[in-house]
């Protein structure tokens, strides 16, 4: 079985279509859909609450707003499932993508699958937020001697058992580049797949801001220093 882990902050616009397009999702697989509700405080909570999303669907609440990665971690202790993949909420990425992740996963060619964006025109934030993905990436490959093209994606698909078993302590955005460079001290191999990416731009919600690009290579920094 597959846990989708959905963390989610103020979609009010974008969450039951969100939730619609991952129960919709013809995959190989059974899944569960863990939701986490990091504080919502725009009516998403509410929208939570009233739908009837069916037996697949888990939601927890986070009290206050506590960041991504304090979600992540949330749902990824409620997991059942074989494996488990982080899916945002915003409709960024395109839920039937989730179907590229787990081949090799599931044929064991890897235990970490991650779905590369391509950044084209159409689909990219600016020149700025394409500039910082692709450099925080050539960090975590310079620091960890690796070759990776995207380590900022949603789009990440672990073996459970290995993903709780990752020294996690990101509370935020952060959480992403930390759970790569855990997996590079592994030594796993990551394999990775292009996925489809329409980022939103600020006036529809974007979230991440300059100050989360040095989170970033702060957090990479600290794992390279130390892999607890």
């Amino acid at each position: 079985m597959l846990s989708i882990l959905m963390p989610v902050y103020n979609e009010r616009e974008r969450v039951a279509q969100a939730i619609s397009e991952v129960l919709a999702t013809e995959l190989p697989t059974d899944i569960e859909l863990i939701i986490v509700d990091d504080g919502s405080t725009d009516g998403t909570r509410e929208i939570l609450r009233e739908g009837d999303w069916g037996e697949r669907v888990r939601r927890f609440e986070h009290e206050r707003n506590q960041g991504k990665g304090a979600a992540i971690q949330t749902a990824l202790r409620e997991a059942r499932g074989e494996f488990s993949a982080i899916f945002d909420a915003d409709l960024e990425y395109d839920a039937e993508d989730l179907g590229l992740l787990l081949p090799p996963l599931l044929d064991g060619r890897a235990n970490a699958c991650f779905g590369v964006r391509a950044f084209d025109g159409y689909t990219s934030h600016s020149f700025m937020f394409v500039l910082g993905n692709k450099g925080v990436t050539l960090a975590c490959n310079i620091l960890f001697n690796v070759y990776l093209h995207d380590i900022m994606t949603c789009h990440k698909m672990i073996r459970t058992q290995l993903f709780r078993s990752l020294p996690l302590q990101a509370a935020g955005f952060s959480i992403e580049p930390e759970i790569t460079a855990r997996l590079v001290q592994r030594d796993e191999r990551i394999f990775e797949v292009p996925v489809h990416y329409r980022a939103r731009s600020n006036e529809e919600g974007k979230k991440l801001t300059a100050r989360d690009g040095v989170r970033v290579l702060a957090t990479l920094l600290r794992c390279r220093v130390s892999d607890a």
